[in-house]
């Protein structure tokens, strides 16, 4: 007969914790589930308020000298707070629907481990079998903590995109339209102009959202899928960067949304470190999907670095892109390798299981 593990109350103690958690985790998805459904409904009235505050805008600018001070300043700040409060809502439905898709990952990795120590705890077996079960139980756990540990890197970095961004340019929208209201009554000819200059910083802040979104979550990835949408991604960094970046594709299949994700990331970083660290001049993409591993690498004629040294360096601040995604393609199965040295550019391939 085998023998039962020492470890089986230590086990019945963890598979106890994780279905307590997947208790909490269910409570928490049918309240997220709740907010979607108020938020969407909450865009869609947003949605109709901001056409007609287009509207009347566009009737105040065509006959501008027809309407007093005060009509002119609703009419901009009509259009202002329901783009600003479209943005915000749009924002959080993001954020939910982020997070719904994160803790439903969480929930099957919690089923799985929560099943694995019950087995492990109430087998009776050999102490090789039971070093192997503690092993698969120890491992879903460290996985665990790897998802745990990206998403809070992410959080990290996402935090400091939207202070130095998008934040800071709604304040200088908010003190802008502040000055604007006090020159009114002192000088409405200049008053006119400058709410000229603040239509075009609006619209400018407005694009920057719109960039911060794709960025954060391209919804293009939902709707058209991986190929357009790196597509679109690559001519717009092209045009911002001014940057030639040919890509290449082979084969075209249909991919889980995870897969199709972090692919689209990968290239994503890659392409951000050869426009702001290697200083290239030319950047090659290829994405081979026909195979499994899928393929991606993108090679590029820049400054190059000593590979040992900056990756040594990514690990050990974790919070760098580089390191992230080292961490999630592994997480995957999959593996990541870079060729580079100083002078002579850097060529990175990404392999990922396509199961």
């Amino acid at each position: 007969m085998g023998t039962v593990t020492p470890t089986s109350p230590r086990l019945r103690e963890l598979a106890s914790e994780a279905e307590r958690e997947a208790e909490q985790l269910d409570t928490e998805m049918r309240e997220i589930e709740i907010l979607l459904k108020q938020t969407a409904s909450e865009i869609e009235k947003l949605q109709q308020r901001q056409t007609d505050a287009a509207t009347r805008l566009r009737q105040v600018e065509a006959n501008i000298e027809a309407y007093s001070r005060s009509d002119i300043k609703n009419a901009y700040a009509g259009t202002l707070d329901a783009q600003m409060r479209i943005f915000m809502m749009r924002s959080q439905l993001e954020q939910l629907q982020s997070k719904q898709r994160t803790l439903q990952r969480y929930r099957v990795q919690l089923d799985k481990l929560s099943l694995l120590a019950s087995e492990a705890s109430e087998s009776v077996s050999t102490p090789s079998v039971t070093t192997v079960a503690n092993a698969d139980v120890s491992s879903d756990h460290q996985g665990i903590v790897h998802i745990i540990e990206a998403q809070e890197a992410e959080r990290q970095r996402l935090s400091r995109q939207m202070h130095d961004g998008p934040a800071q340019s709604l304040t200088n929208l908010i003190l802008q339209a502040e000055i604007v209201e006090r020159m009114f009554d002192a000088d409405p000819a200049r008053a006119r102009a400058e709410l000229g200059n603040l239509k075009n910083s609006a619209n400018t802040t407005f694009q920057r959202i719109r960039d911060f979104i794709f960025d954060l979550r391209p919804m293009m990835l939902d709707d058209l899928g991986l190929l357009p949408t790196l597509k679109r991604y690559v001519q717009t960094f092209e045009s911002k960067t001014h940057l030639p970046i040919p890509m290449t594709t082979q084969g075209e299949r249909a991919l889980s949304p995870y897969l199709e994700m972090t692919i689209f990331r990968a290239i994503q970083e890659l392409l951000n470190n050869a426009a702001r660290h290697a200083h290239a001049s030319r950047v090659q993409v290829n994405l081979d999907l026909q195979n499994d591993p899928i393929v991606v690498a993108v090679e590029d004629d820049g400054s190059g670095f000593d590979v040992a040294t900056v990756l040594a360096a990514a690990r050990q601040r974790g919070s760098s892109g580089l390191a992230n995604l080292e961490k999630r393609i592994t997480m995957l199965g999959g593996k990541i390798q870079f060729q580079s040295s100083t002078g002579r550019g850097t060529r990175v391939r990404v392999e990922i299981p396509a199961m």
